[in-house]
């Protein structure tokens, strides 16, 4: 008992060793997020910078029809497809990110402890560069003079270069090299803790190769999984250089239509409830990889369950 009240005593003396931490997130995190819910239920301004303080949903109208010179509405599926594309790419980046990362990630696991570090050490240098030079680094490499198409073209395999930049391919390869190391490191996190010896067992017994990792390596890395799932398609939901710089504006994502409405168009309002729309989505998909989460664990506690019976 006397314990108890003394670890309460405690708690209640170091309440405020929070508060900086509660503060930085309701200026720097709420606050943000709360002026962009009202711009977006606020009227365009007359001279197009700012907003009028009148409530209204044409934002959202905005969003699923356009209307004439004459005042007459019609559905348009302009946005919803710019919406729809955003998804698509964001998940082909974390598809591709994921079957790329678990052999590299398996493979640094059963490194000797001494090149561990190392290895993980590479695959973070990329992040000592900034992303906007890697982007352009990306426009050279991928342009039809570059060493790409120079080296199949010189080796005979292409008659001519193949126009790879300012392509869907083009941003898809600038995201993958983006967020590549956010899908590595949890895996490797998750697989580093893994005993390895029990993979060992299962090829005694008899198991192949895809059983293994099927039934055994993939399903104790799945935290990783799920986190390095999480942590790149959310951040390529929201990317802004890939395909600005690499789709030239032929595959626009939402974050470019975003950057528009509040540069050129001057449509603050209207931004906001794309924002806002954006924000929901990436709600969404957090409840999404949740839900897939707490179901994997119990699959895996079953299955735990019923081995030792």
């Amino acid at each position: 008992m006397a314990r108890r009240s003394t670890s309460g005593r405690a708690g209640q003396g170091t309440w405020w060793a929070g508060l900086p931490g509660l503060a930085y997130l309701v200026a720097l995190v709420l606050a943000p997020l709360v002026i962009i819910v009202i711009f977006s239920f606020l009227s365009r301004a007359k001279l197009g910078v700012g907003v009028k303080w009148e409530f209204t949903v044409q934002p959202y109208v905005e969003l699923f029809y356009s209307e004439s010179l004459s005042g007459e509405r019609s559905f348009d599926p302009t946005y919803l497809q710019i919406f729809f594309n955003s998804v698509v790419y964001s998940l082909i980046t974390a598809l591709v990110c994921l079957v790329l990362s678990i052999p590299i990630a398996l493979w640094i696991a059963t490194r000797p402890p001494k090149w561990r570090t190392l290895l993980v050490f590479l695959v973070t240098i990329p992040f000592w560069t900034s992303l906007l030079i890697r982007t352009y680094a990306f426009v050279i490499i991928l342009n039809d003079n570059g060493p790409i198409n120079g080296a199949l073209t010189g080796l005979g395999i292409l008659s001519e270069p193949i126009p790879m930049l300012y392509t869907p391919f083009a941003t898809i390869v600038g995201l993958v090299y983006s967020f590549l190391p956010f899908m590595i490191l949890p895996i490797y996190a998750s697989a580093e803790r893994f005993d390895f010896r029990l993979a060992e067992a299962a090829y005694d017994l008899g198991a192949t190769k895809g059983r293994v990792l099927m039934r055994i390596v993939l399903p104790a890395v799945r935290p990783g999984i799920i986190a390095g799932l999480i942590l790149v398609f959310i951040p390529a939901l929201g990317s802004f250089l890939a395909p600005e710089l690499l789709g030239g504006g032929k595959t626009s994502m939402i974050a470019n239509v975003i950057a528009a409405q509040f540069g050129a168009s001057r449509n603050w309002p209207f931004g906001a409830a794309l924002s806002v729309m954006v924000l929901v989505i990436v709600m969404l998909a957090l409840v999404a990889f949740a839900v897939v989460a707490r179901r994997s664990s119990r699959r895996g506690s079953q299955q735990s369950l019923e081995s030792l019976l």
